[in-house]
């Protein structure tokens, strides 16, 4: 969640600063309009294309990192138990 909204405030803010050029009026322009529109869907098709790529890039990574350190491939695993609390000293 915490990408997705950093995401579309960077895409929010580009296009505002290029498309809005007057701050006089409530309501956008037609041309703020179509331009705010082109550019928003100019940057998810983007942000698709990238999001494309790195989900069929991934999995060729964490295998070659697999391979690499000699572990399976697959998520991460939990770490394993800490060892017990140290009880009281035995004779």
């Amino acid at each position: 969640l915490r990408d997705f909204l950093l995401v579309y405030n960077r895409m929010t803010e580009l296009c505002f600063r290029h498309c809005v050029c007057n701050l006089n009026y409530r309501l956008l322009t037609g041309r703020e309009e179509s331009c705010l529109d082109s550019c928003a869907a100019r940057l998810v098709r983007a942000n698709h294309r990238l999001m494309g790529a790195y989900v069929g890039l991934v999995p060729a990574l964490l295998q070659r990192r697999a391979a690499e350190h000699g572990t399976p491939a697959g998520p991460p695993a939990l770490p394993a138990s800490p060892d017990p609390a140290p009880g009281p000293a035995e004779s």
